[in-house]
């Protein structure tokens, strides 16, 4: 595997309903493959169901921890799914931006989720009974502060316009942004009735949210698998451990494929 030179390290910041855990890491085979190509990798450390605002300030304080280990002026952020707004929240609001060379996305509601809108429709007092049994559970997983209906809140459509007011990006970052989608429903059984709801609301997707959704910074298109399974939002993030598809052909085979080129890429940018 090729080396590079990657001047800041690389801090990766997870999505909704899942922690850090060494034992089952969040991002599959991805940091190892990171790490042969001569990456330094950490990770947020933040809640499963956190806030915007409480995980932002666990993340600007792992930040100031990696940047003083290091012994570097900034680092550069890999953020999946909502990791993306606790991340734009820590670099506007919390005054990160000098602290951060890049931000990369990956399938992050930046404009939120016309399927949300739809599903906060439900009587609030279903909602959030259903949240506050998620929160007790998030809990005894060892979130300090989740916040589950908060967070669905704000992945509408209009509370994501608000946060983009709130949080305009950092004049020193470079940020970057990559969509997903899967070629029908039955690809991933965990994304299954989800994909069915957001291909009816929307159009395609990932399972969760369609390109149009995602798209902030520069953006990088969207990613295609060469087999017919295509990427779901649990493959973003190589849950199942394996490559998506034997075959060669147009699009990708493996997720890690992706990474790479967000690690190279950096890299010629001199970050």
């Amino acid at each position: 595997m090729d080396k590079v030179e990657l001047k800041y390290p690389v801090l990766m910041v997870h999505g909704m309903g899942f922690r850090d855990h060494k034992r089952i890491n969040y991002w599959g085979r991805i940091p190892r493959v990171l790490e042969e190509m001569g990456c330094r990798i950490y990770y947020g450390g933040q809640d499963s169901n956190g806030s915007i605002e409480t995980n932002a300030a666990i993340i600007a304080a792992r930040i100031d921890e990696i940047i003083k280990n290091e012994n570097v002026e900034k680092v550069n952020i890999i953020a999946h799914s909502k990791g993306g707004l606790d991340s734009r929240y820590a670099i506007s609001a919390l005054g990160m931006g000098d602290k951060v060379a890049s931000l990369t996305t990956l399938a992050t509601p930046h404009h939120g989720s016309v399927t949300m809108d739809k599903l906060m429709k439900i009587p609030a007092f279903i909602m959030k009974t259903g949240c506050f049994f998620a929160d007790v559970w998030f809990r005894i997983l060892g979130d300090k502060r989740p916040a589950t209906y908060k967070v669905l809140r704000s992945f509408t459509t209009a509370e994501a316009e608000k946060f983009n007011e709130r949080c305009p990006d950092g004049d020193c970052v470079y940020y970057q942004s990559y969509a997903f989608v899967m070629k029908r429903a039955s690809s991933d059984m965990f994304m299954f009735f989800t994909s069915l709801f957001v291909s009816a609301a929307e159009g395609e997707n990932d399972g969760l949210l369609t390109p149009d959704r995602v798209k902030w910074g520069e953006f990088r298109g969207v990613v295609r698998s060469v087999g017919r399974r295509g990427i779901s939002h649990c493959d973003e993030v190589d849950m199942r451990r394996r490559p998506l598809s034997k075959r060669a052909g147009e699009g990708i085979s493996d997720i890690t494929e992706v990474y790479k080129k967000i690690i190279t890429d950096l890299s010629y940018r001199g970050l």
